[in-house]
Parts: C-alpha cells; sequence; structure tokens
C-alpha cells in the first residue's frame, strides 16, 4: 500500500465551483465530488512527490465577476492551476483572467466554444465543445423526423450561441429553427405559441429549476401538444432534481450525456465511488471532476508546479480517464487546448422507470 504524503508543503490547485444560487448547484455538488474524490485518491498514492495536492475551492455562484475575483485571489494566494467551472459564461470570464495572469487553467464541464477571444496556450478542456455535441443532437432530431424545432431560449451568450449552431446545421438539411422568446413569454404562452407554429418538437434553451421545469409542466398539461416532443440538449434532465421536481413529465426529454454506454474498470471503480458520496446516480458532472484532478495530477508529477511548465504539457498529456483516454489538440474554431473528444449520447429517463436512462442516439 502506498505511504501517504506527510512531508513538504502542498501543491494547490483553485477549484471554481458553482455552489449556490443562482448557479445550478447540484451540477456545482458533483462537480465538487469528483474533484474531491481525486485528490483523496492522489494523496493516498503518495500525493505529488511525497506534497499533499490541495484543492483551494471558490464559490461562483454562476456569476462571472464573481469568477474573475476568485481568479486573481488564487493566483496570489499561489495555486499551481485552475481547475473546474460548470457554467460557460462563466468560465470564459474565467479562462480570459487566467490567460491574462499566465495561470493554467483545465476546464472540466463548460462547453462555449469561444472559451477566449483569442487563442490560448493557458487554456484547456476536457468538455466538449458546444458546436461539436449540439450538431449530433440536431442529427438526432432530424433521425427522428423532426424538421420544425421550436427553442424557448432566455437571453444568453450560452443559449444564443446553442440556437445558433441549431439553426445553421438544420436549415441547410431542409430543417427550420422557431425561436421564442421567454423574455417576453410566460410557460402558458409557450404553448400557444407551439400550436400556432406547428413544431414538432420544443428544445429547452432556459435556465433549471426555471422556467424550464414549468415549461414542460404546462407542455404537457396541454392537449394540444400531447405529440409534441421536449427535448433540452443542454442536460438538464442529467440531476436527480429533475426528476423530482417533475417525477413522470421529466421522462423521455433527450439530453446530451457525456458518458460512454458502459464504463471501463477505472470508470466502473469511480462511479461506484462517487455513488457513495453523493447518496445517488453521479452525473457525467462528476467524472468531468474527477478526471479533472487526474490529468492535473498527471502533469505536475510529470512537469512540477511550474505554471509555465504546466500549460506548456497540455499537448503531451496521455492519461487514461474514467471516459477514455484524455488527449488534448489543437481543434478548428476551438480557441483552447480541446479534448477531441469525450463519448457523447443523446439519452433520455425511460417513461418506465424515470431513474433509467435509455440511449437514443450515439455521436
Amino acid at each position: 500500500m502506498n505511504t501517504p504524503p506527510s512531508h513538504g508543503t502542498s501543491v494547490q490547485i483553485g477549484a471554481l465551483v458553482p455552489l449556490t444560487r443562482p448557479g445550478w448547484v447540484e451540477a456545482g455538488r458533483h462537480l465538487l465530488a469528483g474533484l474531491e474524490l481525486a485528490v483523496r485518491e492522489v494523496n493516498d498514492a503518495g500525493g505529488i512527490a511525497g506534497r499533499p495536492l490541495e484543492l483551494v475551492v471558490r464559490d461562483t455562484a454562476a456569476d462571472p465577476r464573481r469568477a474573475v475575483a476568485a481568479v486573481d485571489e488564487l493566483a496570489r494566494l499561489g495555486v499551481a492551476a485552475l481547475a473546474g467551472e460548470y457554467h460557460s459564461v462563466v468560465a470564459r470570464a474565467a479562462a480570459a483572467r487566467a490567460d491574462a495572469l499566465g495561470l493554467p487553467f483545465l476546464c472540466s464541464s463548460a462547453v462555449l466554444d469561444a472559451l477566449t477571444e483569442q487563442p490560448t496556450e493557458w487554456v484547456a478542456r476536457l468538455a466538449p465543445a458546444q458546436s461539436h455535441g449540439w450538431r449530433i443532437y440536431a442529427d438526432f432530431l432530424l433521425g427522428a423526423g423532426h424538421s420544425r424545432i421550436a427553442v424557448a431560449a432566455e437571453p444568453s451568450v450560452y443559449w444564443a450561441s446553442g440556437a445558433r449552431i441549431l439553426r445553421d446545421y438544420l436549415t441547410p438539411r431542409g430543417g427550420t429553427v422557431i425561436e421564442l422568446d421567454m423574455r417576453a413569454l410566460t410557460p402558458t404562452a409557450v404553448c400557444d405559441e407551439l400550436v400556432g407554429s406547428r413544431a414538432t418538437a420544443l428544445l429547452l434553451l432556459a435556465g433549471h429549476p426555471e422556467p424550464a421545469v414549468s415549461i414542460v409542466t404546462s407542455v404537457r398539461r396541454d392537449r394540444r401538444l400531447a405529440e409534441i416532443m421536449i427535448g433540452a440538449p443542454a442536460g438538464q434532465p442529467e440531476f436527480a432534481e429533475w426528476a423530482a421536481l417533475l417525477g413522470d413529465d421529466g421522462a423521455a426529454i433527450p439530453f446530451l450525456r457525456y458518458l460512454p454506454e458502459r464504463l471501463g474498470p477505472l470508470g466502473g471503480r469511480v462511479e461506484a465511488a462517487l455513488r457513495e458520496r453523493l447518496a445517488e446516480t453521479p452525473s457525467f458532472v462528476a467524472f468531468e471532476g474527477y478526471d479533472t484532478v487526474a490529468v492535473l495530477a498527471d502533469v505536475l508529477r510529470s512537469h512540477g508546479a511550474d505554471r509555465a511548465r504546466i500549460a506548456e504539457s497540455w499537448p503531451r498529456v496521455t492519461i487514461e480517464g474514467t471516459r477514455g483516454k484524455i488527449q488534448f489538440s489543437r481543434t478548428p474554431g476551438i480557441s483552447v487546448w480541446q479534448w477531441a473528444w469525450t463519448p457523447i449520447h443523446v439519452v433520455d429517463r425511460d417513461p418506465a422507470a424515470p431513474d433509467r436512462f435509455r440511449t437514443l442516439h450515439t455521436g
């Protein structure tokens, strides 16, 4: 058995996580569980050259300004690198600041393509870019016979980017995207718009729990819309809170999930440990957290805690993660070092057993 680290100052990683509202708290809890589990395992195996690995956690609460302040503070504290973040707009602000400060940032979960305005050597990402995942979702829609797609969209860079990706992909293939502005519409009014639009699918480009939950409830209760498919490419139904709030109404709503259909030995072991830690089924976000620390620990062992050397190491990373071999490369249209690609599936909660997921489409 490996001896836990017992000497030397710790090697610190700064962790950006949404832990309070209006952040998606459940996603933050899963992300943190994955980060913490991996840190514990690194230290149980001897740490970083005998030095303990320490996670310095800051709550972003889905606030870009708060995230930037946290990056500044963590840089002053001397962290070797940054990890985490779930919300794309927040991660973009953090990435810009990390790039300006020369602080390596391995983004766990945010998918916005333009994570930084200009190409950077300092930032790498595990989550697939939004354009990649959402095009897979668009393929699923076309394959399922949906060509008139309504999107209930809130104003944000992330939702606007998603709507644009869908429109650019579907329009040349005979599809139509009808945008419903959630600044102007109530959930009941969304139902009236859907009836008039002749859309066969409604996509939730809106926050969780609200207004997404209220939109689902209204549509499910409207007899005029009994045949419409509700979809959520951003993954709102992944978390247990969705099923708790919506019950049977939350089933049969396809979303993107960044997990393989079957986990390998490492993934299975980590899944069991995460389940025990969370007291529920771990989401793909928890695996992203675990893999983030696994990558950073590997880099720290090989290259030390010097920030410049960490950033220089991104293209040389080769590590077996919970969901496959992780390597970073330059991907056209993506400004950061990118894992291309994590496994992607379109899944939903089974109406016969809402705690069970069905695979509908493989990317």
